[in-house]
């Protein structure tokens, strides 16, 4: 068994998104696996679950300790995702070889995770309109039975079949089932349901898959540790950063998935976070001494701030 340094190196870039957002672990893993290294999509598929197995506790394990995580939202997820990704990763087994049935679900995939990112930005600009603050504590959460089971069915399926949906797609359908939620308690509780519902899926991968042990060890052996710090900063971040940090890598997953080129999708990216750069120093303008808290001000200048500023 030959551990691959390139694979390890790329599923700790994406290790620590998953902890940092809960989404980008199947859409950002696999695709890595099939079009950097030519790994075989059902190969890369089912070694990228059992890799999971691993990855998802330890960032689970996080959120669970700092108090982000709501058991019994994760506990109809599970109810729903179970069996559904045990079925997905038979239907896998069923499509065997087919690649146009691969490439038709991973194209179906990336229109829903671009559709998913616009619909975050709708809901971040309904928010800022309405003036609503996610606040909510998750403890406190009224849970929705039905449509949480209707997510964790959707999901499972969707992860059984192309090991995508538990971070990316459910994060999704959660934000606008309870949109009073914080980011980082939507990616605790995330993680946390991915837990039994990745096990599943491993276990159909492999006893339906094709699982390579020396790629599922080299992306353990970069994930796991990236997964933890990822997890460490998404359970104390404020909600204002986390949220756009999932939503870039859910729009990055989308277009890698629609069948976009890794040189375009760089340069995509890219002009993406410049021009939100741009638009924040628009209207932001941190360069503004008004823009700092009064102790930070004194703290730089080491004299109180202004009254001009003080009153803006």
């Amino acid at each position: 068994m030959q551990i691959n340094p390139y694979i390890v190196l790329g599923s700790a870039v994406v290790g620590f998104l998953v902890g940092l957002t809960g989404a980008g672990g199947g859409a950002l893993m696999t695709p890595m696996l099939i079009l950097l290294f030519g790994i075989k999509p059902s190969t890369a598929i089912s070694s990228d679950l059992v890799a999971a197995v691993v990855m998802r506790p330890v960032g689970a394990f996080v959120h669970l300790r700092k108090g982000t995580v709501n058991l019994r939202l994760v506990g109809w997820m599970v109810l729903g995702s179970v069996p559904m990704a045990f079925f997905g990763a038979y239907l896998l087994h069923l499509m065997g070889n087919a690649k146009s049935a691969e490439k038709m679900i991973q194209t179906i995939l990336g229109v829903a995770l671009l559709l998913g990112a616009a619909a975050m930005l709708l809901r971040l600009a309904m928010d800022k309109r309405k003036g609503n603050e996610r606040k909510a504590i998750v403890h406190d959460l009224h849970v929705r039975p039905l449509p949480t089971i209707a997510i964790g069915m959707a999901g499972g399926l969707i992860v059984g079949i192309t090991s995508v949906g538990s971070g990316s797609l459910m994060i999704v359908f959660l934000l606008f089932l309870y949109p009073m939620l914080g980011a980082n308690q939507l990616v605790g509780t995330d993680l946390t349901q991915a837990v039994p519902l990745t096990v599943a899926a491993a276990l159909g991968a492999l006893t339906f898959g094709h699982v390579e042990f020396a790629v599922t060890t080299s992306l353990v052996i970069g994930s796991v540790p990236a997964v933890l710090i990822g997890s460490f900063f998404s359970s104390r971040a404020p909600d204002r950063y986390i949220r756009p940090a999932i939503t870039f890598v859910i729009f990055a997953s989308g277009l890698k998935y629609v069948g976009v080129g890794t040189t375009v999708l760089g340069w995509i990216l890219c002009a993406v976070l410049l021009g939100a750069g741009a638009i924040w120093l628009t209207y932001v303008r941190p360069w503004r001494r008004d823009f700092l808290p009064e102790d930070t001000v004194e703290s730089i200048i080491g004299e109180p701030a202004p009254e001009a500023d003080r009153s803006s």
